[in-house]
Parts: C-alpha cells; sequence; structure tokens
C-alpha cells in the first residue's frame, strides 16, 4: 500500500501534484535541484504539509516516487536510488519547447522507454503527463462523480494497478493503456494529449474497446 510519496521536481508540476497528493491523505517528500534548504521556504508556501528533503532521501523514504523534472534534467537524478521503485514517469518530449533531443529524435520508442533505459530497475508507469498540472487539481472528483475525468497509464500490468489506485485517490478514473510503450498514444502530438477526457472516452481514442 502507498502511505508515501515521494516527488522529485518541486516546479508547477511537482508542487501541483504535491498538492493533490496531500489533499488525497499521502504523506508528500518532495526535492528539488539541490539540497533541502534551498527549497524548504518555497515548500512551506507552495505545497504546506509536504516535507522538503534531498533527492536521494525522497526516493529512499517513499513508497512510489514520481518523477516531475524537466525532461532534459533527468540524467541529473541518481538511477540507482529508484531501482526497485515504482515511479511515474510525468515527463514529455515536446520539440517546440524542449528542442531538438537527439536521444528522442532517434529513438522511434515512447519518451518513457528511452527514460527507462537510463534508470535500470525501476518499474516506470507513465501517467499523469497528459493533463495540464492546472487542471490537475481543479479537476480532480470524487469516485462516481458524473464530471469526473479520466487518466491514461503504461507500464507493466502489476505496478500500473498500484498507480491506478494512487490516480483514483487524486481524483480521476485511472485507464491502463497496456505495457509502457504505450504511452506513446498519449505523448504530445496525440488526440489524448492536453485534453480533458472520460474513461469511457479514453478508451475509445485508446482503441481499447476494439481490443475488448
Amino acid at each position: 500500500m502507498v502511505r508515501t510519496i515521494g516527488i522529485l521536481g518541486a516546479g508547477r508540476v511537482g508542487s501541483a501534484i504535491a498538492r493533490t497528493a496531500l489533499k488525497a491523505g499521502y504523506a508528500v517528500h518532495i526535492s528539488g535541484s539541490g539540497p533541502a534548504a534551498g527549497i524548504q521556504l518555497i515548500v512551506d508556501i507552495v505545497t504546506p504539509g509536504a516535507v522538503a528533503m534531498a533527492a536521494a532521501e525522497v526516493a529512499a523514504s517513499a513508497d512510489l516516487v514520481i518523477l516531475a523534472v524537466p525532461l532534459h534534467k533527468y540524467r541529473t537524478v541518481e538511477p540507482a536510488t529508484l531501482a526497485g521503485k515504482i515511479v511515474i514517469d510525468t515527463m514529455n518530449y515536446w520539440q517546440p519547447i524542449d528542442g531538438d533531443q537527439h536521444e528522442f529524435t532517434a529513438d522511434a520508442r515512447s519518451s518513457s522507454e528511452v527514460v527507462g533505459d537510463f534508470f535500470v530497475g525501476a518499474r516506470l508507469v507513465k501517467t499523469l503527463n497528459h493533463i495540464g498540472y492546472h487542471d490537475l487539481e481543479t479537476d480532480a472528483r470524487p469516485a462516481g462523480d458524473p464530471g469526473r475525468h479520466g487518466l491514461a497509464l503504461a507500464g507493466d500490468a502489476e505496478s500500473a494497478a498500484v498507480v491506478a489506485e494512487v490516480i483514483n485517490r487524486f481524483g480521476f478514473d485511472p485507464v491502463y493503456a497496456g505495457p509502457l510503450e504505450a504511452g506513446a498514444d498519449f505523448e504530445p502530438g496525440s488526440p489524448i494529449f492536453g485534453g480533458r477526457h472520460t474513461a469511457a472516452e479514453l478508451v475509445t481514442e485508446l482503441g481499447l474497446a476494439e481490443a475488448a
């Protein structure tokens, strides 16, 4: 059972996720790019209730880790600290924003598969990447609410099941798209990315209805 969520990245995305997780009842540990003292004041103001830590401490203390750093900085995270952990990858490669990054443009796979090669031993699940950080808090709804939106996730089935419960507690209906490579279906450039979809709409967009 996930009780403590660790967030690597204290920017807008990481902070929005931290507030959402706190509201859902999770303990939250969060790190920036340096020592905990460097973000303590920001955390106290922006995400009250979260605990600022160094990245290695966040990874070690959390039941589940969320990668919310800018994509070009993912290699600043020590891979050994995430080995054996379930890790949510919220990052996207978006060429108009990120520029021409050869490791992604030269690889036909999803960005999460490329990132996964670096984090050997981590159990990556791609989600929280196709919704705007500002919508994460405003769109959250209790289970059964007719206005509830869905969030797609991709990864191995066992890890995805754990993440699905977190997504549910965050206030969204989780929709399992398949293994990690299925994350390409909700990356930038897809019909899903940036939209606000119900779970049923995601099932249709992902072609899961036909598969069933």
